[in-house]
């Protein structure tokens, strides 16, 4: 063996041994147990980010599995990460003087099509580089033809089943980026504007938004403000900047009477809290910001001006005629933006399609009460029940071109809505002229919300030549026992989901619970009436060294790759684990993985020494007490089945920060610092019996290591003939 473990040299080989092995593939067998972990589908023009370095935990899980005799599957894919991809593609175009609105629906599809190619695959590399053993022969893309079908026939079947409905309400809209978003997708930013207390014909009332005073439908006050309880139910007329405007008075529990006067205006078509407000009083919703984000020509004079031209405009000619009672420049609230471009978001009415969330939202919430989905650490559990009871209603659909379109049709004239998804229905419903498609996509957390019984059904599919269609109808609607009764390829289809499925493990960062997890299990168990997988793993998020989130202004992102060139793929893993509490973010830094680097080179430096211990040391003092030495190595033996024990306790229970840290504080301060260190002449010296004992603790070591630190420990194997392989 090298004096040294020189990673640039071993990982090479070792990658290489492993594909050629195709060490991750995973097949049924009749005699194993499945393990299936389904890999968080990664943007596909996507790049390795500390982020992703977490999916060690999945290896982890896997390599162990492997281990115990399981099948362990874990299964790659990337996501089309629609308006992700559409809003880097823009930038793009930006950067050569064009913009979306140059190209047709079909053109603008292709480009980004060819772009997203063009990056596709990049980030498998880099898994492949940190040592993952996906089953890379499976591998699926949300935009595969088999994944659009299963998601189509999700849609159908929330639709047949009364629970997609259509909707024109307030949607939080980029006016910037020209889409919509869910309550989910929304940066809260909290900020300091003016505060404008405005006269509204007998009142004073406080706005932050006085452009849209041209929208106003009312006047409401709390009920038992008594201050305004001789208004309420009367008209107030006076006059308005575009002319007359009348007002109704109306009394609702929504307001806050310590805000402002207590006297607020009512603009239902761009205010969550008025548009309710309007519905419960029957006050009419007018618009006066397009989806341009500019005025409307109900706004009068101020037509086609943007939102903060608007604003200035309207409070100078406010306060030219004396209607701005005074302003308070300093008003610090909550203000919703864009979680991409930072513009600051409109509520708009839009119309469209909206899950009924409440029957999906408590039939998940059972699986976790239940226990028969369990959920890790266990303080996630009561987050992600209240998660699902505050579950809104979802809106799935987006203004963009990038993505799975919706196969929803309406007729020009009627107005009434279908849904079909065979394709040659669809060419003749177009074909006649009275009906058009709608133009949105589905929001992407509506197909990443699928992906462990999506990606299955397509893997299955492929596998025995079967539509994803029909294995997808026999899933969701029949009984099992009628499917097994032949061997037919969509039988035997079926029989391969379910040796998957459900899957195993969902592990993914506790950040995107609420927005991915709660909906995999709303969607799995709606669609298979199984849970979609039996443990739920939730890491936390990655930080610099000091415990701040990482981003580019602060110059503190870490590049996982820069580290592995530098110090080697096995220090970095263990980095990511090491000394860290299940769940809690990772502060990570060059010098923690300096640190995991020097027990890398001691794991080597150790298998050095066993491979050199049974060459005579010249001047080696024979042990003239070998029952001494003997005697050590027994309690050796007791304090590594201890260790073993302690070992699988925690792997089994989830807890690898644990697992890891007991096995460096036995490698490094018991077996290399006390054990080898008394018994090192007499192994040199020639007895077989320490010898033996020595090698035996040291392959038991290395195999509980390997899920962890893989390189390092097949290199080891490689290099000493003799050790058992550690089945990674």
């Amino acid at each position: 063996m090298d004096k040294s473990y020189i990673p640039s040299y071993w990982e090479p080989i070792i990658r290489k041994k492993w594909e050629s092995e195709k060490l991750g593939a995973a097949e049924m067998r009749q005699d194993a147990e499945a393990f299936t972990v389904i890999l968080p589908p990664p943007n596909a023009n996507g790049n390795l980010h500390t982020g992703h370095a977490m999916y060690v935990y999945e290896d982890i899980m896997i390599r162990y599995a492997r281990q115990q005799g399981k099948v362990a599957l874990w299964l790659p894919g990337a996501d089309h990460a629609g308006f992700e991809t559409q809003y880097v593609y823009e930038k793009h175009l930006a950067k050569e003087g064009k913009s979306r609105f140059d190209f047709d629906r079909e053109t603008l599809y292709r480009n980004i099509e060819e772009f997203v190619a063009l990056k596709k695959g990049a980030i498998n590399e880099q898994f492949r580089a940190m040592g993952f053993s996906l089953d890379w022969a499976k591998e699926q893309y949300t935009l595969d033809p088999s994944i659009v079908a299963v998601v189509h026939q999700t849609f159908k079947k929330l639709y047949d089943d009364g629970l997609i409905y259509r909707s024109t309400r307030l949607v939080n809209y980029c006016t910037k980026d020209g889409t919509s978003f869910s309550d989910l997708e929304i940066e809260h930013v909290e900020r300091e504007d003016k505060l404008y207390y405005i006269k509204y014909g007998p009142f004073v009332l406080a706005t932050t938004r006085p452009e849209t005073k041209f929208g106003d439908t009312g006047v409401a006050v709390h009920p038992n403000d008594k201050r305004y309880a001789q208004w309420v139910g009367k008209e107030i007329t006076f006059e308005g900047l575009a002319g007359p405007v009348q007002l109704k008075v109306v009394a609702d529990t929504a307001v806050d009477p310590a805000f402002g006067t207590g006297v607020v205006k009512i603009t239902p078509a761009h205010d969550m809290t008025d548009w309710e407000i309007g519905k419960r009083h029957n006050l009419p919703a007018k618009q006066v910001i397009g989806f341009d984000g500019k005025l409307t020509k109900l706004a009068g004079p101020y037509a086609g001006m943007r939102v903060k031209a608007a604003r200035e405009k309207v409070v100078a000619d406010m306060q030219a005629r004396g209607l701005i009672d005074h302003i308070d420049d300093h008003y610090v609230h909550t203000v919703n933006t864009c979680y991409k471009c930072g513009n600051v978001l409109e509520p708009l009415p839009l119309p469209q399609w909206y899950i009924s969330v409440k029957p999906l939202a408590t039939r998940a919430k059972k699986l976790i009460t239940s226990g028969e989905v369990q959920v890790h650490p266990k303080r996630f559990k009561r987050i992600l029940t209240r998660i699902l009871d505050d579950f809104i209603d979802w809106n799935i659909s987006r203004q963009i071109v990038w993505g799975i379109r919706i196969p929803a049709f309406q007729n020009i004239n009627t107005g009434e809505w279908c849904v079909e998804l065979d394709s040659v229905k669809q060419e003749k419903l177009i074909a006649s002229g009275m009906w058009k498609q709608d133009e949105d996509t589905f929001d992407t957390w509506f197909s990443s919300g699928q992906w462990p019984f999506a990606t299955l059904m397509s893997v299955a599919s492929a596998k025995y030549e079967v539509s994803s269609a029909q294995l997808y109808a026999i899933i969701a609607n029949t009984n099992e026992a009628q499917h097994e009764e032949n061997n037919s390829a969509l039988s035997q289809a079926y029989k391969f989901f379910n040796y998957f499925y459900p899957t195993t493990v969902m592990e993914t960062g506790y950040d995107i619970a609420r927005a991915w997890v709660a909906r995999m299990l709303m969607l799995g168990v709606y669609v298979t009436s199984k849970p979609p997988f039996k443990h739920i793993y939730l890491h936390g998020m990655v930080r610099d060294g000091k415990g701040q989130k990482m981003s580019k202004s602060k110059g503190n992102v870490i590049d996982p790759l820069k580290l592995t060139s530098q110090y080697g793929t096995d220090a970095l893993r263990l980095a990511l684990i090491f000394g860290t509490a299940a769940g809690a973010d990772v502060n990570i830094s060059p010098e923690k993985v300096v640190g995991m680097r020097n027990f890398v080179n001691k794991v080597w430096n150790i298998g050095r020494f066993i491979t050199l211990m049974t060459e005579p040391m010249e001047g080696a003092p024979l042990n003239q007490k070998p029952a001494d030495a003997h005697t050590l190595c027994a309690k050796m033996r007791k304090e590594l089945e201890k260790l073993s024990q302690t070992y699988t306790k925690h792997m089994d229970a989830f807890e690898y920060a644990h697992a890891l840290n007991a096995l460096y504080e036995f490698i490094w301060h018991r077996f290399a610092d006390v054990y080898i260190e008394k018994l090192k002449n007499d192994a040199r010296a020639g007895n077989t019996r320490v010898q033996q004992a020595l090698s035996e603790t040291y392959t038991t070591c290395i195999t509980m290591l390997a899920p962890f630190a893989p390189f390092v420990c097949e290199a080891v194997t490689q290099s000493f003939p003799s050790r058992k392989p550690t089945n990674q």
